[in-house]
């Protein structure tokens, strides 16, 4: 009964997307990366080599998997590697990620669908990053034995894995080999259905990602040209709710050497035109190279692909998404390199986050009053500053090592050849 339900789930979503794809243009690329998908795949992958495929739902999961990525085309330098997205913001990002030899949108979960495709690919070794749970293709992989890792799997008690009504979803977890979870937590609820031999507690592969950014930081001229010895304010990923709370909080905060660094999270001209009404003394990065001197106080970055660096640069660190109910975004790229790092309340289902918090490297700010009195302690409390930059360098570095235990069991188990 719960397969008919999948399939019925199947068929509905496959409709709507197709229906949505006529006005959204999210929908619609969706639908069109996914046109004439086998007869592409099989004209690029051709039998050129034993294959490694890697799935990640979105960006966010790339980010989980690159490290990995990385890592096993060092190792492995005889096998190729397929990257598969479910999401257009995932795919439309990476299409051209240059550790992977192919990228791709998954082609929708169905029978005929999963056979097909793993019949072109023929992959040696599979890995599914954090979530992302296809009947389909896992039934497939298993029966043809080909091995299958779930990675920086993060679980929860209200999913329905661990509900009365979550037979086929426990059944699709059983179909992996092995389970690398963040945190104990994720253990305990794994270990209650009875999979506790195919699970170890690896951590999150996106504490490695973060500090080989650090570690091999390359400078922005254009950046530290506008900083001129201030001490900056770096906002990254900012949503709507963030930048209204970020110019009350800004404005209110009486130091003339402070300036502020917005990354927002959306770049079209339409948004960014709002930041410059809502920070009239602020200029867009790509006017800087124009403008041989600025005034202004507030710059807006305009591209992407910057963030993971631009942190390096802030005497504060704020993260987006904490003032809306999606949630705060990535807390590590801005911790990593030991400042403080403010970001709202909605946090709760980020476990980096609530540890960063706990930990004390993070902190929670409720409403524009309460971000103004952070930003001005940490700005005139050197001793409490030091403190916090200190325990946020510490909590990322001390949580890394997650790709080297994925390797090892690799390795261990013989999953691949050199």
């Amino acid at each position: 009964m719960a397969v008919f339900f999948y399939n019925v789930f199947l068929l509905l979503f496959n409709a709507g997307i197709r229906l949505a794809s006529l006005f959204d243009t999210k929908a619609g690329k969706w639908v069109a990366g996914r046109r004439d998908i086998f007869a592409r795949l099989r004209l690029a992958i051709n039998g050129k080599g034993p294959v490694i495929w890697v799935h990640c739902a979105s960006l966010g999961e790339f980010e989980q998997g690159r490290p990995l990525i990385e890592r096993l085309k060092i190792d492995y330098p005889s096998y190729k590697i397929l990257l598969t997205f479910f999401s257009p913001s995932g795919y439309e990002v990476q299409k051209d990620y240059k550790q992977a030899d192919w990228v791709f949108y998954l082609p929708m979960d169905g029978p005929r669908n999963a056979k097909e495709f793993l019949e072109i690919v023929q992959p040696s070794l599979v890995i599914f990053v954090k979530y992302e749970f296809w009947y389909y293709y896992l039934k497939k992989l298993k029966y043809r034995d080909i091995p299958l890792l779930l990675v920086s799997a993060l679980f929860r008690e209200d999913m329905s894995f661990f509900k009365w009504y979550g037979a086929l979803q426990r059944k699709m977890l059983s179909r992996f080999d092995h389970l690398f979870v963040q945190n104990a937590e994720s253990k305990v609820l794994v270990d209650r259905i009875g999979l506790s031999n195919i699970c170890t507690v690896s951590g999150d592969t996106r504490f490695d990602r973060v500090t080989k950014i650090a570690d091999g930081f390359t400078p922005i001229p254009a950046i530290e040209q506008f900083i001129a010895g201030s001490r900056t304010l770096i906002a990254g990923s900012t949503w709507k709710e963030d930048e209204v709370t970020l110019q009350k909080s800004f404005s209110s905060i009486a130091d003339s050497n402070l300036k502020l660094i917005i990354a927002p999270h959306e770049i079209d001209s339409g948004h960014t035109a709002e930041l410059k009404k809502l920070f009239p003394q602020s200029v867009l990065y790509s006017e800087l190279a124009a403008e041989k001197s600025t005034s202004a106080n507030c710059l807006i970055i305009d591209n992407f692909g910057m963030l993971s660096r631009l942190y390096y640069y802030g005497h504060i660190n704020f993260v987006g998404g904490g003032f809306r109910k999606s949630g705060v975004h990535n807390v590590l790229e801005a911790a990593v390199y030991g400042k403080p790092v403010l970001y709202g309340p909605e946090y709760v289902k980020y476990t980096e986050a609530v540890e960063l918090v706990r930990t004390g490297g993070g902190i929670c700010v409720k409403d524009d009053e309460e971000t103004a009195g952070t930003i001005s302690k940490l700005l005139n409390d050197e001793q409490a500053y030091r403190a916090i930059s200190l325990k946020s360098k510490e909590y990322v570095r001390g949580n890394t090592g997650a790709t080297e235990k994925i390797v090892r069991y690799i390795q261990e188990k013989r999953l691949l050849t050199i």
